[in-house]
């Protein structure tokens, strides 16, 4: 009672159609309740997209959660022919406590279809985390990006994890990027690749702002696994800036059988170079043929 109501779900789409976009969650109907919850989007038709979530509302509730983004709809079955891939998730809502989570990005079609990216994470005293990048096809196409971690008055959000790739050629999606904070967020991973293909990328850590408690940035996220049998590990993302100390980088993923392993992250710069985050390790290289990752810079 007294809750904001969920936003609705999109509708599905027609033969070539994109599915329809969730309605956004409903603000509280009376002072100190929470938000509604973001519509999921729609799966889209045979050549279609998937429709974006909605977003999620405010939550007026004292030390309260804000409300999660929905998640973005299923591309249909051949949509990647066109171009079309999953919905993008919903943003999360802002909390007095804890931002929303962002909704998933929507699943990419069989044949080729990207996955769609995460919904960033609310604002709130903790951020809210970001929305996971969808999956990409099942046989072709690149995972979605994960979405940003929301900025927190005293910790940011976790960047979303980027997508997975598909099952042949294509590449993991990145990783959403930190949150600011006092402390920062971590960076999320880079998906990882199918057969042939690149890791993704890990996410930036966030940027940790000085405060009698704070000024520590979050670390990078890890680079996604390269292809299971040719593709490099993705490069593991750079640690945030520190108003204190900084971040550590991300460590590069793995090379399976054949290609390098992915470079470590750069470390997050402090306010003298004693007061950095450690440097991220470079990735493994193959079983069969490859070097390993270089390491990010001292």
């Amino acid at each position: 009672a007294g809750n904001g109501a969920t936003g609705g779900a999109g509708g599905t789409g027609g033969l070539l159609g994109t599915g329809g976009a969730g309605g956004a969650g409903g603000t509280p109907a009376s002072a100190g309740k929470g938000g509604g919850v973001g519509g999921a989007g729609g799966a889209g038709g045979l050549f279609g997209g998937g429709g974006a979530g909605g977003a999620g509302a405010f939550s007026d509730a004292a030390a309260g959660t804000g409300a999660a983004g929905g998640n973005g709809g299923a591309a249909g079955l051949l949509a990647g022919l066109v171009g079309a891939g999953g919905g993008h998730g919903g943003d999360g809502g802002v909390g007095l406590g804890t931002g929303g989570a962002g909704g998933a990005g929507g699943d990419g079609g069989m044949l080729g279809g990207p996955g769609g990216a995460g919904g960033t994470g609310g604002i709130g005293s903790t951020g809210g985390v970001g929305g996971a990048g969808g999956k990409a096809g099942l046989l072709f196409g690149s995972g979605g990006i994960g979405g940003s971690g929301g900025d927190g008055v005293n910790t940011g959000g976790v960047g979303g994890a980027g997508g997975n790739a598909g099952l042949l050629m294509s590449s993991g999606g990145a990783g959403g990027a930190g949150g600011l904070g006092l402390i920062g967020g971590a960076g999320g991973a880079g998906g990882n690749a199918g057969l042939l293909g690149c890791g993704g990328i890990g996410g930036a850590g966030g940027y940790g702002n000085f405060d009698l408690s704070g000024g520590i940035g979050g670390a990078g996220g890890a680079g996604g696994r390269g292809g299971q049998l040719i593709g490099i590990g993705g490069a593991g993302g750079a640690g945030g800036q520190g108003d204190v100390t900084g971040g550590d980088g991300g460590n590069g993923g793995d090379a399976v059988l054949i290609g390098n392993g992915g470079n470590g992250g750069n470390p997050g710069v402090g306010p003298t170079p004693v007061a950095g985050g450690k440097r991220g390790t470079g990735g493994g290289g193959g079983l069969l043929l490859g070097l390993n990752g270089i390491d990010g810079l001292p």
